[in-house]
């Protein structure tokens, strides 16, 4: 387990996964977000301790991307190189009137599908940061993910089950499976 430090003039940041231990401690000073990385550890099955300090003042942009670099650098360091895993997963999550489907490859071959639109606010955040963390996470872990609103109209529901739906579908591609070996006819990832 190695911690990534982060420190810009806009945010410092401390991050430490663990993949066998499901303690996790988020404290972002942004309380929806801190919410959102919560799910996505209990949901993952992976302990994250992440603290961040930023520029809150001005907005929540900085430290939300700067969030999805350092746990991108962190889950990356811990995953690969890639091996007994089943390297796929996908998932659907419900959150009362709202459906998200992601499907990811843990392929060292960054890349985001992002398809959901919502537009506005839940509380004070900005709801377009959800696609700037989660560009920045798969970006910097080597995950081409895509992910996809089925159907929904309340924005919190929205934006937890895409959060939701994406740490299912990590837990799923992070499946022991011995007999895969390297899961790739290249032989490497």
């Amino acid at each position: 387990m190695k911690e990534i430090h982060r420190v810009t003039k806009e945010t410092s940041i401390k991050c430490k996964i663990d993949l066998e231990n499901k303690t996790s401690s988020i404290n972002t000073n942004i309380g929806f977000f801190d919410h959102m990385i919560e799910a996505l550890a209990k949901h993952s099955g992976i302990g994250i301790e992440l603290t961040c300090i930023g520029d809150t003042h001005i907005d929540d942009h900085h430290s939300v991307e700067d969030c999805g670099i350092v746990l991108g650098q962190a889950l990356k360091a811990e995953i690969f190189p890639i091996q007994a895993v089943e390297r796929y997963g996908n998932a659907t999550v419900v959150m009362d009137e709202s459906s998200a489907t992601v499907a990811l490859d843990l392929s060292n071959r960054p890349f985001l599908h992002y398809d959901v639109g919502v537009i506005g606010k839940v509380g004070e955040f900005d709801t377009e940061l959800v696609e700037e963390f989660f560009h920045a996470l798969v970006m910097n872990a080597g995950i081409t993910a895509h992910i996809v609103l089925d159907r929904g109209k309340n924005k919190h529901h929205i934006i937890e089950a895409v959060f939701k739906s994406f740490a299912v579908a990590l837990r799923r591609a992070l499946v022991k499976n011995e007999a895969l070996g390297i899961p790739s006819t290249k032989g490497v990832l």
